[in-house]
């Protein structure tokens, strides 16, 4: 399907233009309800979106073992590392996306939009690219020894091969959400899983075609979403439209500014990627193959935890940065103490599941008898314990991201992963050997949400203060 091109003139880019009825409701609707029209479809994309890692591991374990599970995991950061990128461009495009729409500037928005699809796309395919050129002494670098490599080698070629769709289609269901219409955001990642759910067997048992299956059932499950939010910004009823005439690199107005306000989350998650190269070294110095599969088990398994909360944020990320452009900051300081106390609730409710049944979370993945029963139990109950007070670290992050400051969103970001619980991961074990390395997590959580809670608090209070000069003239 080709792409919408119109032949007219552009209009200038400061042409104010009145928002659709769907992106409307975001400036004036109840803030509760609001927030979970957004954030449902949202989280269940995101629970969906962890289904890809749950499903691979769990057929994985089943079909191949725990060295297929480490192997997924050894290859986990260079999947992390690509998927930075698009991450980069992404939320920092509809970052902008966001506040133009709440400005009514919708030919901006346009331009944002067509600009970040190139983006999207090209970036991680330059990088997937680099990564399989090197990709066996990346492996060896992430801590993959010799009996784990052709795991990690079979399982990452693939993936690396269809990186840009996946990333690309990531990309674009943000937009889709921002454009009003989060259901369609949704369905995306919905179709993609239940393609996943339906290939993995297949693949693994079916067609024998072990860890290569696996990776090939992602890759066709991730292209069929991005062939579903593509087509989206094809048709007459997307409220912004993918257009030719957008393509073209504006580096001054448009790419620029995105790379900055991106650069936080991208920080974050490329920190994130070195985190778990350090994290699984550990393991497997302290712990062997064995500590390296617990860890896939319980990235698997945390991330139903952890999505539902990222879910909430890219809900109320758009919302946010719609009403702090149109200049309603109570509304902005509504959303963000509603979506932070869901998301402390998810993950209380978090904690409380991890430390009352480790055991029977595990057998999801591994036989009874298994060896990593006992391991992960003990790593699972000490990962959790700090989960209570996450929750306003990562929508603290994601306030700052939606009102487009990147430093106090950054520092928020690289605390944990960089500043904290890198440090953690080497200095701990050195006291208390593998239950050190664990230890690490629920150090770094508490620590990072003193440091946001600062931050956040003083930003509350200047958009208080100037929401005051607003509403003087309506008080006379």
């Amino acid at each position: 399907m080709p792409l919408d091109y119109d032949s007219n003139m552009e209009t200038d880019s400061t042409q104010s233009v009145l928002p659709t009825n769907a992106t409307d409701a975001i400036g004036t609707d109840r803030i509760g309800r609001l927030l979970l029209r957004y954030s449902i479809p949202a989280i269940v994309g995101m629970l969906v979106n962890a289904l890809y890692n749950i499903v691979d591991r769990m057929f994985i374990g089943y079909g191949i073992g725990a060295q297929g599970i480490a192997g997924v995991t050894i290859s986990f950061p260079l999947m992390m590392a690509m998927v930075s990128f698009s991450i980069l461009v992404g939320v920092g495009a509809n970052t902008l996306f966001s506040i133009r729409m709440g400005e009514g500037r919708r030919d901006e928005a346009e331009r944002i939009l067509g600009n970040a699809f190139g983006l999207l796309f090209f970036i991680p395919l330059v990088a997937s690219l680099a990564g399989l050129a090197y990709l066996d002494p990346l492996l060896r670098l992430m801590g993959a020894g010799d009996d784990l490599l052709p795991y990690a080698r079979d399982y990452a070629r693939i993936i690396l091969y269809g990186i840009a769709l996946s990333t690309t289609g990531h990309g674009l269901s943000h937009f889709i959400r921002s454009d009003g219409h989060p259901h369609v955001s949704m369905i995306a990642m919905l179709i993609g899983a239940v393609a996943n759910t339906i290939l993995d067997p297949l693949f693994i048992f079916v067609f024998h075609w072990g860890m290569k299956g696996a990776a090939w059932a992602t890759v066709i499950s991730q292209a069929i979403s991005f062939a579903w939010c593509f087509g989206y910004f094809l048709l007459p009823r997307a409220g912004t439209r993918l257009r030719r005439r957008h393509l073209r690199l504006d580096f001054r107005r448009i790419v620029w500014p995105l790379l900055g306000i991106g650069f936080a989350p991208f920080a974050m998650n490329l920190a994130n990627s070195l985190l778990n190269v350090i994290l699984n070294r550990g393991l497997r110095h302290y712990g062997g193959d064995a500590a390296i599969a617990v860890m896939g088990i319980l990235s698997a398994y945390m991330s139903v935890i952890f999505m539902p909360v990222f879910g909430l944020s890219q809900g109320a990320q758009p919302l946010m940065g719609y009403n702090y452009g149109a200049r309603k900051f109570d509304r902005v300081r509504q959303l963000f103490w509603t979506s932070a106390a869901a998301a402390t609730g998810v993950m209380i409710v978090g904690w409380i599941v991890s430390q009352s049944f480790p055991v029977a979370i595990l057998r999801l993945f591994v036989a009874a008898d298994s060896h990593l029963i006992p391991l992960g139990t003990q790593a699972l109950r000490i990962f959790s314990l700090a989960f209570p007070v996450i929750g306003l670290p990562i929508m603290g992050g994601q306030f700052f991201q939606a009102i487009g400051k990147p430093v106090p969103a950054t520092l928020i970001a690289l605390s944990r992963q960089i500043l904290l619980f890198i440090p953690f991961i080497l200095v701990f074990p050195l006291f208390w050997g593998l239950p050190g390395i664990y230890a690490a997590a629920p150090a770094s959580d508490v620590l990072t949400t003193l440091i946001a809670l600062p931050l956040v608090l003083r930003q509350l209070r200047e958009l208080r203060r100037r929401e005051e000069p607003l509403a003087a003239p309506g008080a006379a």
